[in-house]
């Protein structure tokens, strides 16, 4: 069997683009917001990255991709996503998912299962019988906006915790009854807001999509 390969794996973020590599034990982070492009986050990873190695790299993209490229330019970043060259920029392979799908991926026990990223913006990927299947849910009309506009960053500092984690039960009770969950994951930087769980939901983890990015390259399951 071949050895496994070294993977840098980079979850970009509205707020933060997060790094980690195979064979390190701590991640490693740097701001992203909406000045970041892809030529500066590549810039960002190498400063970040310094004194790692690998041979592949997975990203996470806060945005719709489809056949590992995107397919649509992130809300909360600057636009020139769609036609980069992330192999050549990177000086090696590469393979892009959503950012919600990698940590979906790294979550996953089996079943039907649901995830739900709540970070700067609004991220979902549902996996079945082993199958990822990524889709778009947050700019989704619901109430007088989008899901992400009540279950985003900014509907939280619009409308504050209380409401917040009411409208976040009220939407995964609907997903839960609709697509007969065996599994609901709730991940991204705000789920440490939520003050309880409804039944057959759990917590996620960054290190998740960590996970999942190395899944990408090296789970023969996948």
């Amino acid at each position: 069997m071949a050895s496994e390969r070294r993977v840098l794996v980079v979850d970009v973020g509205g707020s933060n683009v997060k790094l980690y590599a195979t064979g390190q034990d701590t991640p490693r982070r740097f701001p992203s917001g909406k000045r970041m492009t892809p030529d500066l986050m590549v810039t960002g990873v190498g400063e970040a990255a310094t004194g790692w190695s690998w041979d592949v790299v997975s990203i996470g993209y806060p945005g719709p991709v489809r056949g590992g490229r995107p397919i649509g330019e992130p809300h909360n970043l600057a636009p020139g996503w769609v036609d980069f060259d992330f192999s050549r920029a990177f000086g090696c392979p590469v393979r892009l998912i959503n950012d919600a799908a990698m940590q979906a991926l790294g979550s996953y026990r089996g079943g039907t299962m649901l995830f739900l990223g709540l970070g700067t913006g609004l991220g979902a990927a549902l996996i079945v019988s082993g199958t990822l299947v990524p889709f778009e849910l947050a700019h989704l009309p619901w109430k007088k906006g989008t899901f992400e506009d009540y279950l985003g960053a900014r509907g939280l500092e619009k409308r504050g915790k209380r409401k917040w984690r009411k409208d976040v039960a009220e939407v995964v009770e609907r997903f839960a009854s609709a697509l007969f969950l065996d599994d609901m994951v709730l991940g991204g930087g705000n789920a440490k807001h939520l003050n309880h769980l409804l039944p057959g939901s759990r917590l996620g983890d960054n290190v998740n999509a960590f996970a999942g990015g190395v899944r990408l390259w090296n789970d023969a399951d996948r």
